[in-house]
């Protein structure tokens, strides 16, 4: 299995929803309906399939 770097833009995308994540955590955006650890989850999942397909 050969890994290569995200593109910009996959990589920008898990981190605006990692922000996500965190500020819903830190209750400064109340009321999602998925909890905090699962948004940052997806998150670090996206950018995991960024790294494992060649050109996302």
């Amino acid at each position: 299995m050969n890994l290569s770097a995200p593109t910009q833009i996959v990589f920008l995308l898990s981190l605006v929803i990692a922000i996500v994540g965190i500020l819903a955590g830190l209750a400064v955006i109340p009321g999602l309906p998925i909890s905090a650890f699962w948004i940052v989850v997806i998150a670090y999942v996206v950018l995991a399939v960024g790294n494992l397909l060649k050109k996302v």
